[in-house]
C-alpha cells in the first residue's frame, strides 16, 4: 500500500432524472485522528451514516469535509420562510410608522437574512441514496490517488533528508577519534591535577569515569544509525505510517541533541562534529514537518 498524504480534494456529479441532480465534495487536510464533518441537506442521516461509514473503510486519518448539493429546477430548489420574511416585514413598518418614515422594505436586503430562503430537504427518493452512495465510491478513488500522489513526493523527501543524515553521522563518525583524542588529553590534565594535590584514589576514578562518559558518542551514532534504517523500513512498507515516523525523528533529534551536548566546548578539529551535528539536526525537523502531513 502507498503512503498516502492527508491533503486532497475530490469532486463528482451525479444525475438521478431530468430534474434533479448533484454534486458530492471531498475535501481533506491533516489531523491526528480521522475527524469527519457533513454539510448536506436536511433530514439526511440516514445517508450520513452510510457515507460515514465508507469514509472510516478507506482513510484512517486527516480532518475531512464532505458537502452535499443538491439541484434542481429553479422552481423546486429553495422555499420561502414565511414566518421568519413576515416578521421582519411587519417589525420593518412598525418602526416606519413610529418614527414617521416613508419607506418600505427592500426584498433583497429580506433574501440576504440568514434563514430566509431554505433549501428543501434530501426528498424521499431511495434512487437518490443510491446514485450518492455509487458517486460516493469514485469521490473516494479520486481523493486517495490525489492524497498517494502527493505522499510519493513526500516519500521521496523524507528519504533524500535520511541520506544527508546519514552522511552527516558518517561524518561525525570519521572526526570522532578527533574527540577521543581531546578527552583523552583533559583526562590526563585532570589526572596529574588531582594526584599532585594528593586526592582520595576513589576521587580519581569518579572523575575518570565522568570524562570517559562524556567522550562516548559511539551510542548516539549506532542508535541513530538503527534509527534511519528502521524508518526508510517504514516507508518500503507503505500504508498508515505517519505516526510511527514521527515517533522516530523524534528520537533521532534527541540523539542529535546528546551528540552536540557531550561535544560542546571542543576546539579544532572536533568543531566539525558540531556543523555536522546541527546539519543533521535540520534535516530531521524538516522531515519532521513533512511527516506531520502523512496518514
Amino acid at each position: 500500500m502507498s503512503i498516502r498524504s492527508m491533503t486532497g480534494f475530490a469532486q463528482v456529479k451525479g444525475q438521478l432524472n431530468g430534474q434533479m441532480g448533484f454534486t458530492l465534495s471531498l475535501k481533506s487536510v491533516n489531523h491526528r485522528f480521522l475527524d469527519i464533518h457533513f454539510r448536506m441537506p436536511s433530514d439526511s442521516d440516514d445517508l450520513e451514516m452510510k457515507l460515514r461509514r465508507r469514509l472510516k473503510e478507506k482513510m484512517a486519518r486527516g480532518h475531512v469535509e464532505l458537502t452535499l448539493n443538491l439541484e434542481r429546477s429553479v422552481s423546486d430548489g429553495f422555499s420561502l420562510n414565511r414566518e421568519l420574511v413576515g416578521g421582519y416585514v411587519r417589525a420593518f413598518r412598525a418602526a416606519a410608522a413610529e418614527f414617521g418614515l416613508a419607506a418600505e422594505p427592500d426584498l433583497n436586503a429580506i433574501l440576504r437574512i440568514p434563514g430566509a430562503l431554505e433549501s428543501e430537504a434530501l426528498p424521499a427518493n431511495d434512487g437518490l441514496e443510491d446514485a450518492v452512495l455509487s458517486k460516493m465510491e469514485e469521490a473516494l478513488v479520486r481523493l486517495n490517488q490525489m492524497r498517494e500522489e502527493e505522499g510519493c513526493g513526500t516519500e521521496r523527501e523524507l528519504r533524500e533528508r535520511m541520506k544527508h543524515v546519514q552522511q552527516a553521522r558518517e561524518g561525525v563518525e570519521k572526526h570522532r577519534q578527533a574527540v577521543l583524542h581531546i578527552y583523552a588529553e583533559r583526562l590526563k590534565t585532570r589526572l596529574q591535577e588531582l594526584v599532585g594535590s594528593q586526592i582520595d584514589p576513589e576521587r580519581i576514578l569518579q572523575e575518570a569515569a565522568l570524562l570517559v562518559d562524556r567522550s562516548d558518542i559511539q551510542e548516539e551514532l549506532v542508535r541513530l544509525d538503527q534509527h534511519v534504517k528502521h524508518l526508510l523500513g517504514l516507508l518500503d512498507q507503505g500504508g498508515e505510517v505517519g505516526k510511527k515516523l514521527d515517533f522516530l525523528l523524534q528520537e533521532m533529534n534527541r540523539e542529535a541533541n546528546t551528540l552536540l551536548s557531550k561535544t560542546s566546548g571542543l576546539a579544532g578539529e572536533a568543531m566539525k562534529i558540531t556543523e555536522l551535528g546541527l546539519s543533521m539536526k535540520a534535516d530531521i525537523e524538516k522531515a519532521r514537518e513533512q511527516v506531520q502531513n502523512l496518514e
